[in-house]
């Protein structure tokens, strides 16, 4: 049986590896998304199981008490993590995935400086890409999820020469890896290189924005594949390559998405500190900007708009997200529907602070996934839709993106509310959206604004149109 356990590893790893592929596959929608991760976790359960009846695998006690301490932990956090928190939680695992690649290069290190084994060229370069890539990985996601927690400020963090400082830490990171490459046994030269990428990570994340988040939350996803993949080469596991070959690709696709949803370069995401030098020229709640007339109305009047219309397009956005109004959004469109309003919800795909936060936050409350329709099919919709009821969203429904050059949001495809009859924007004040300008929609003629929480208001409206 010992001769054929390598093929039947082997024949495993590929077994894994078409499962990954068909689960990833159906990961790409919501209505299959749940049998895909399925899927892909019968993959990753034979892939475990293969490379534990590997020859190499001497302490299975130890594996085992990981697993158990790792599935009990997983098991809380899946159950008590709200869903408005997804985006925290997707970024701390993208840095717990960067810190375990980055621990196999340190352990491979380790055994190699600690014998009298000589270092292949190959195998320390792999490790020290797998400890840039895997430190990189680790701290900015962590800033990522202290920014997006709210215990530090959302805002790009800047300094003057930020840029030429981080160029100058990569540059010493790559004098140390010549030094590491030319003489391996050098721990202190070693222990640098891990300092210089956990910094580098800090800096990385440290001048991002709040809206461009989700961007590099998928990003580091991306980065947490590709350490995962230097750490197979590490290890020669062709699994472990396989799977984070996968995970990094399609983390580069979904990011290369979600740029092109803000007509926006991924170096302009990650250089610019875009959102940190413009200001709002307004912070009142009501009245008049310059010579532009908000027209306010209440909970009562929108009540009566929405319950009179035919047609309602909902767009949330993460003004709902934090008021945690998904449930109450349901409640008011299921009393819409009663009265036989057709109701459907538009999604902007940089909406929220993660790639598919709406969609996630709505299916919570059990929103019907065929209402849910993307920003390319709504928009052509809208000029005969009676009332856009705006809940939180600001930047992705500015018309200032269509025609306004001097904008920094100009030529970002935005959901074209302002073209529906009427349209209701329900916000807490008059703060700018992320880019830091006015949202000149507030001041259309058509435009009615509730303020309020997200979900106050929502209740109240629900609770009104209910006694019609």
């Amino acid at each position: 049986m010992s001769e054929f356990l390598p093929a039947v590893i082997e024949l495993s790893y590929l077994v894994a590896a078409t499962l990954f592929i068909i689960g990833l596959k159906k990961l790409g929608s919501p209505a299959s998304a749940r049998r895909g991760n399925t899927i892909a976790s019968v993959g990753m359960l034979i892939a475990i199981v293969a490379t534990l009846l590997h020859q190499n695998v001497l302490n299975y006690e130890m594996i085992l008490v990981a697993i158990g301490i790792g599935s009990a932990i997983g098991a809380v956090m899946a159950y008590r993590v709200e869903m408005t928190a997804m985006p925290q939680m997707v970024g701390l695992l993208n840095g717990f995935g960067g810190a375990a690649s980055a621990l196999v290069a340190v352990g491979e290190f380790w055994r190699y400086i600690t014998s009298v084994e000589a270092v292949p060229l190959s195998e320390t370069i792999t490790i020290v890409v797998s400890v840039l890539i895997g430190g990189v990985t680790f701290t900015g996601s962590l800033l990522a999820f202290v920014k997006l927690e709210g215990w530090i400020s959302g805002s790009p963090i800047t300094f003057p020469f930020q840029q030429p400082f981080n160029l100058t830490l990569l540059g010493a990171f790559l004098v140390a890896s010549g030094f590491l490459i030319v003489d391996p046994h050098q721990p202190v030269v070693f222990l640098g290189l891990i300092g210089i990428s956990l910094v580098l990570g800090i800096l990385f994340v440290l001048p991002i924005g709040g809206a461009d988040t989700p961007v590099v939350i998928s990003l580091l996803n991306s980065f947490s594949g590709l350490a995962a993949s230097a750490a197979g080469f590490v290890l020669m596991n062709n699994m472990l390559i396989i799977a984070g070959a996968l995970v990094g690709a399609s983390g580069i696709i979904l990011t290369e998405i979600m740029c092109k949803a803000m007509n926006r370069s991924l170096a302009n995401v990650l250089f610019s500190a875009f959102g940190s030098a413009h200001t709002a020229s307004t912070g009142g709640s009501t009245g008049v900007s310059g010579d532009r007339v908000l027209h306010q109305i209440d909970t009562e009047e929108g009540a009566m708009m929405l319950g009179y219309a035919k047609s309602v397009v909902i767009v949330p956005g993460y003004g709902m997200a934090v008021a945690q109004a998904q449930h109450a959004v349901r409640e008011l469109a299921d009393q819409l529907e009663r009265l036989g309003v057709d109701v459907k919800y538009a999604i902007h795909p940089v909406a929220g602070r993660m790639p598919g936060h709406m969609n996630v936050l709505l299916a919570e409350a059990n929103v019907p996934y065929p209402k849910l329709h993307d920003m390319e099919d709504i928009n052509p919709e809208l000029d005969r839709v009676d009332v856009a009821l705006v809940i939180g969203a600001n930047d992705v429904v500015n018309p200032a993106a269509r025609h306004d050059k001097d904008s920094p949001i100009y030529g970002m495809p935005i959901l074209e509310v302002d073209k529906a009859h009427h349209t209701i924007v329900i916000k807490r004040g008059m703060n700018a959206g992320f880019s830091g300008v006015e949202n000149e929609l507030f001041y259309k003629d058509k435009t009615m604004m509730l303020f309020g929480s997200a979900k106050s208001v929502v209740e109240q409206l629900a609770a009104a149109v209910k006694e019609f």
